[in-house]
C-alpha cells in the first residue's frame, strides 16, 4: 500500500466495510515502522525520513536471520544491502531471491535498488593498490544500490604519479569521489587537488607495522591540507560509498 490508497481505506471504513479494529489492523500492517525479525527491529521508516531503507550489517549474524530481514523489507516494498556478509548467507539469500547481487570480494548481498539507477549522480571510486579492492568494492555496491553511476578505477596510487594523471579525465567530472587508500595514505589528499568535488576518503588497513592496522593512513588524510578532503573510518567502504552517494544526490536534485 502507497499514501494514495490511504482514502479508498477511509471511504471503506466510513461505508461501514471496515470496522474500527479492521481499520487499525489495517494501518498498523501497511504503515508499520518497525518489524521484529529474530531479535532484531528493522527501522522500516528509515527510507521516509532518509531517504534510503535501513542496512544490514550481516556480522555475527545468522544466514536464517538476514533471510527474515530481506523477507521483511520486501513486504515493505524496500529494497535491501547487506554489508560483511558472508557466503553461508548469500546461499541462502539467493536461493530464496534468485535477483539478488552477491559480491564476495565485497562481501555484499543487495536486491532491487533504493533509488533508480542513475538518478543519484555520478560517483568515481579509487583505489592507490589493489589491495584496497575489497573496500572499494564495497563502497561501489553501496553507492550502485543507491541509484549512483559509478566507475571504478584502481591502482591509482602515489608511488606512481603518472597513473593517476593519465585518468584523471575519468573522474574529473564526478558528483563526488571516493578515494580507498592504505599504506601512507596519501592518495585523498593528491586527487582533492586535482577535482573541484568532494573527495571521501577511506584509509584501509593495507601495510606494514607502522601503519598500525589502518591508523597511519586515517590520520594522513585527517590531516589532509585539501580543503575538499573528509574522512570515514577504517576499512569502512560502506560508509564512504554511502556518505558519497547522498553527496551526488544532492548535486543532481539541486
Amino acid at each position: 500500500m502507497n499514501h494514495n490508497d490511504l482514502p479508498a481505506l477511509l471511504e471503506q471504513w466510513r461505508s461501514g466495510q471496515l470496522t474500527v479494529a479492521d481499520f487499525d489492523a489495517a494501518m498498523r500492517e501497511h504503515y508499520a515502522t518497525t518489524a521484529v525479525v529474530d531479535g532484531a527491529l528493522i527501522d522500516l521508516d528509515r527510507v521516509r525520513r532518509c531517504g534510503f531503507p535501513e542496512v544490514v550489517y550481516g556480522a555475527g549474524k545468522s544466514p536464517d536471520q538476514v533471510l527474515q530481514i530481506f523477507m521483511a523489507q520486501e513486504q515493505a516494498g524496500q529494497a535491501s544491502l547487506v554489508t560483511r556478509a558472508t557466503n553461508e548467507q548469500a546461499d541462502v539469500i539467493t536461493s530464496r531471491f534468485p535477483d539478488a547481487v552477491h559480491n564476495a570480494v565485497a562481501r555484499t548481498i543487495r536486491r532491487g535498488l533504493a533509488q533508480p539507477s542513475g538518478s543519484s549522480g555520478r560517483i568515481a571510486v579509487l583505489t592507490a593498490g589493489s589491495t584496497d579492492r575489497p573496500v572499494a568494492e564495497e563502497a561501489v555496491e553501496t553507492a550502485r544500490w543507491m541509484g549512483c553511476d559509478v566507475r571504478l578505477i584502481t591502482d591509482v596510487g602515489v608511488a606512481g604519479p603518472q597513473r593517476l594523471i593519465d585518468r584523471r579525465h575519468e573522474f574529473a567530472d564526478m558528483d563526488a569521489v571516493v578515494v580507498v587508500a592504505g599504506m601512507e595514505g596519501a592518495l585523498p589528499s593528491v586527487v582533492g587537488g586535482w577535482i573541484d568535488c568532494p573527495v571521501v576518503g577511506v584509509p584501509t588497513s593495507v601495510g606494514y607495522g607502522a601503519q598500525l592496522q589502518g591508523l597511519a593512513p586515517l590520520l594522513s588524510m585527517l590531516n589532509s591540507c585539501a580543503a575538499n578532503v573528509c574522512v570515514v573510518n577504517i576499512d569502512s567502504g560502506f560508509k564512504g560509498g554511502y556518505f558519497a552517494g547522498l553527496i551526488a544526490r544532492r548535486r543532481v536534485s539541486s
